[in-house]
C-alpha cells in the first residue's frame, strides 16, 4: 500500500519524509484492522513522524479496496 503512494510522491518530486500530513482510510470496523493497517504506514514513515488521521470507513472507492492513504508532501 506504501509503495504506491511512494511512486506517486517521486513523480511529484517528493518523498516520504516530505509529508506533512497523512490520512489513512480504513474499509473495516474492526480495530485491529485499523491498528494493522496503521503498523504498516508508520513503518514505511520510520523517523519521520507526520501528523496523521486512522478512520475506520464501510467502503472505498474501489471493489475489494481496504485501506487508501491520502498524504500532503511540501517540497521547495
Amino acid at each position: 500500500m506504501m509503495r504506491n503512494l511512494e511512486v506517486a510522491l517521486r513523480d511529484a518530486g517528493a518523498e516520504l519524509s516530505d509529508v506533512v500530513k497523512s490520512t489513512v482510510y480504513v474499509a473495516s470496523s474492526r480495530q485491529a484492522d485499523l491498528v494493522s493497517a496503521w503498523e504498516v504506514v508508520r513503518e514505511a514513515f520510520g523517523d519521520h513522524d507526520p501528523p496523521s488521521t486512522l478512520l475506520g470507513v464501510t467502503v472505498l472507492g474501489y471493489d475489494d479496496q481496504l485501506v487508501e492513504v491520502e498524504a500532503v508532501a511540501a517540497v521547495r
